[in-house]
C-alpha cells in the first residue's frame, strides 16, 4: 500500500486551504471582531464553529460517503439529484463564484481607476475569469500551483499583516454591538454561514480525491484517511488565520469607527499600517484568495457535471461555468450579497443537518425515515426563512415558528431537526427490529 509523505500531505492540505480561503473568509472575520469588540473571542469561537469546524466535518463525510451525491443518496435518490445540483449551482456559477470575482475587482482594481460603470468591471471579470478557465484546464497541477507557490504567499502576506500591527497597535477593543452584546457566540456561528465553506466542502471531496490518485494512493481506505488529514491541516490554517483578522478587526472599531463591511475595515487597517502601498498589498491578497476559490469551484463543479452527462467533456464545462460565473460577476457585489443571504438561509441549515446525521448514521442504521423526517422539518423553517428575506410577506407562518428555540437568534430549526430525527426514528424502529430478527 502506497503511503503519502508528509510534504506532499502539506502541500495538498495548502491546496484545500487555499480553495476554502476567499472573498468571504477575508470579509467576515474582521468585521466579526470590529462589530464583537470585547465579546470578540467568543464570537469567534461561534464562528470558528461554523466557518471551520462544520467544513472539517464535511470532508469527513464525503470522504466516507463516498461524495456528495451518495451522501444525498442516504435521504432519497430524487433527493440527492436535485440537493447536490443546487449545491454546486449555489457554490458555483450563479453564487460563489461570482462573488469572488467581483470581490477582486471591488478590492483589487476599483480603489486605483477612475472609470466608472459597467466597463471595467466587464475588462476585468474577462481577464479574471481567463485566468481561471487557464488554471483549470489542467487539474493535476493544483497542487504544485496553490500548495507549493499561491498558498505560502497568500499566508504570508496576511501574516506580515498581523505581525505589522504587533509593533504599531490601534488600540483597544470597543464594546459589542446589537447582537454581539446579547449572544456572541450565536451571532458567530451564523456569521460562519456567509463564508460558505461547508457548502464547497461538500463539492472540494472530488478535488482532494483527484490530488490524491495523481500522488499514487488508489485504496479507498487511504483515500479516506488522507482526505480528513487533509482537512484538519486546512482547517487549523484557517481558524490561524481568522484569529489574525479577526483581532485587525476588533483593534480597528474605536480607532476608525463601525464601517459597512468587512472590506472596509481591512482597507482602513493596511492604510494606517503601509500608507498608500498598503492597499496594493490588500489588493494583491484580494485577487490571490478570489482567484484560488473560483478555480477550486470552478474544476468541483466540472468534474461533477461530467459525472452527470458524460458527453459534455470536462473543458466544454469549465468553458461553460467560466463564462457563466463572468456573466453574473457582472451584476456587481452588492446585488450578488444581496441574493447570496436569502439563498444561504435556505441551503445551509439542510447541508449542516445532512453532514451532522451523516456522523450518526451508524446509531440509526442508515434509516431513510431519520434523514427524511429531520431534513424535511429543518427545510420548512429555513426556506420560509429565506422567502421573507426575499420580500415575501410569510408573517402567517413565522409567527407560530417565532415560539420556537433559538428563533429570534436564526437557530430556529435545530429543534425541528432533533424533532423530525426522532419521529423518523421511532418511524424505522419496527422496521429494523424485524429485519434484525429475520438475520
Amino acid at each position: 500500500m502506497k503511503s503519502l509523505s508528509k510534504k506532499d500531505l502539506m502541500f495538498i492540505s495548502l491546496m484545500l486551504f487555499s480553495m476554502f480561503f476567499g472573498a468571504g473568509n477575508l470579509i467576515f472575520p474582521p468585521f466579526l471582531g470590529q462589530s464583537a469588540g470585547s465579546s470578540t473571542w467568543v464570537a469567534l469561537a461561534g464562528f470558528v464553529f461554523s466557518a471551520v469546524g462544520l467544513p472539517i466535518l464535511a470532508v469527513v463525510t464525503i470522504s466516507k460517503a463516498g461524495g456528495l451525491h451518495a451522501l444525498a443518496s442516504r435521504v432519497h435518490p430524487t433527493f440527492a439529484i436535485i440537493f447536490t445540483i443546487i449545491i454546486y449551482l449555489a457554490i458555483g456559477p450563479f453564487l460563489g463564484i461570482p462573488r469572488a470575482g467581483s470581490l477582486a475587482f471591488e478590492m483589487g482594481i476599483a480603489p486605483f481607476i477612475s472609470a466608472k460603470g459597467a466597463l471595467p468591471l466587464f475588462i476585468y471579470t474577462l481577464c479574471f475569469f481567463s485566468l481561471a478557465f487557464w488554471l483549470c484546464l489542467t487539474p493535476s497541477k493544483l497542487v504544485d500551483r496553490f500548495g507549493k507557490i499561491l498558498t505560502p504567499v497568500l499566508l504570508i502576506l496576511i501574516t506580515s499583516i498581523f505581525v505589522c500591527s504587533l509593533f504599531k497597535p490601534m488600540g483597544s477593543f470597543g464594546v459589542p454591538q446589537s447582537d454581539y452584546a446579547s449572544f456572541p457566540f450565536l451571532k458567530g456561528f451564523l456569521e460562519g454561514y456567509m463564508t460558505m465553506d461547508a457548502i464547497a466542502a461538500l463539492n472540494f471531496g472530488i478535488v482532494i480525491s483527484l490530488a490524491l490518485r495523481q500522488k499514487g494512493i488508489s485504496e479507498e481506505k487511504s483515500l479516506v484517511s488522507y482526505s480528513i488529514k487533509a482537512g484538519l491541516i486546512a482547517g487549523f490554517f484557517l481558524a490561524f488565520i481568522y484569529v489574525m483578522l479577526a483581532y485587525l478587526g476588533a483593534s480597528a472599531g474605536p480607532k476608525f469607527g463601525l464601517t459597512k463591511n468587512g472590506a472596509q475595515t481591512l482597507t482602513n487597517v493596511v492604510l494606517y499600517l503601509f500608507g498608500k502601498p498598503g492597499a496594493v498589498l490588500l489588493g494583491l491578497i484580494f485577487s490571490l484568495a478570489c482567484l484560488t476559490t473560483c478555480v477550486g469551484l470552478i474544476t468541483s463543479c466540472s468534474q461533477y457535471f461530467v459525472t452527470l452527462v458524460p458527453k459534455v467533456t470536462y473543458k466544454t464545462w469549465v468553458t461553460i461555468l467560466a463564462v457563466s460565473s463572468m456573466v453574473f460577476a457582472n451584476m456587481g457585489l452588492t446585488k450578488i450579497l444581496l441574493i447570496s443571504v436569502p439563498a444561504l438561509t435556505a441551503i445551509y441549515p439542510i447541508a449542516t443537518t445532512l453532514i451532522i446525521l451523516s456522523l450518526a448514521n451508524d446509531f440509526f442504521n442508515g434509516s431513510s425515515s431519520v434523514y427524511i423526517g429531520s431534513l424535511s422539518c429543518v427545510a420548512a423553517i429555513s426556506i420560509v426563512d429565506a422567502l421573507m428575506q426575499f420580500g415575501l410577506n410569510l408573517s402567517f407562518i413565522t409567527n407560530v415558528y417565532k415560539y420556537l428555540p433559538l428563533y429570534s437568534q436564526g437557530m430556529g430549526w435545530v429543534v425541528p431537526a432533533i424533532f423530525g430525527a426522532l419521529v423518523g426514528f421511532i418511524v424505522s424502529y419496527p422496521k429494523a427490529t424485524s429485519a434484525n430478527a429475520r438475520a
